[in-house]
């Protein structure tokens, strides 16, 4: 069966104004039979989102409208499509709390979710990793280097692994390697596929689902997909369940990469 489990909306403040309608009429022309959309949820109120325009979360006063129209495409297309309401969630340190809180409110109404780590804590402040080259080097340097930066990375996604988030934690965990974005900016090669198939491992103990993530390919800086190749074999080899996931912000880039990453 294909399916494309990671597919970002109209709603998404950072995307496109694509309407639902074409993403779902290029899935079914591409014979998938099942997608998910996982729009970015709303963060904590309480965090203060690093970006410069604030924009990597859902606006909360949208989340009614988000499900009310998911549920009508669900219905109107589903003799064609399984469409399942999904959100990407945000793992953030420290909010543990606030994010059970959201996924009390939203869980029923979700089919599926993803679990991400976009930020990452350092003494006592928080940096979008994949916002842009610049500051993902600068916020390197910080912590100590590259090496810093990618342990600082796994060592979260073990953390929203292992965090207690409630009865609706996603099952699936987003993008695991996404902490590759701009490895060619940086230059230096890492050996980090002991920190990977901790990652993997440690999913696969505790029963989650891997995000195979296709949007790397796409980026100038990384040129893989999350995670890449080599790990999506491993990932396989020790059974743990995968969902393709094109991460698309748009129609142009929705299911890209599919039969490289599920040859």
């Amino acid at each position: 069966m294909k399916k494309d489990g990671h597919i970002h909306t109209p709603f998404c403040p950072h995307g496109t104004t694509d309407p639902f309608e074409k993403y779902i009429e290029k899935a079914i022309n591409n014979n998938f039979s099942q997608i998910t959309f996982t729009e970015h949820a709303p963060l904590p109120t309480n965090f203060v989102d690093p970006t410069p325009d604030k924009d990597s979360g859902m606006d909360p006063k949208l989340l009614t409208a988000y499900f009310e129209k998911l549920k009508q495409l669900k219905a109107e297309y589903e003799k064609d499509i399984t469409i399942k309401i999904g959100l990407e969630v945000d793992y953030i340190v420290g909010y543990e709390t606030e994010t059970r809180a959201l996924l009390d409110i939203v869980g029923p109404l979700l089919d599926d979710a993803i679990l991400s780590v976009h930020f990452l804590k350092y003494n006592d402040t928080y940096t979008c990793i994949d916002f842009s080259k610049e500051v993902y080097l600068d916020f390197a340097q910080k912590v100590g280097g590259i090496e810093a930066l990618y342990s600082l990375y796994y060592d979260t996604v073990l953390k929203s692994i292992d965090a207690n988030l409630g009865y609706f934690k996603p099952r699936r965990i987003g993008h695991p390697t996404l902490i590759h974005k701009f490895q060619l900016a940086h230059g230096e090669k890492i050996q980090d596929d002991d920190r990977i198939k901790e990652v993997l491992n440690h999913m696969k103990e505790k029963g989650y689902e891997l995000d195979v993530n296709s949007a790397g390919l796409s980026k100038d800086y990384c040129k893989e997909p999350y995670p890449p190749l080599h790990m999506i074999n491993y990932a396989q080899s020790i059974s743990l369940p995968l969902v393709f996931g094109s991460d698309a912000h748009s129609v142009k880039d929705l299911h890209q990469h599919y039969e490289t990453v599920f040859k």
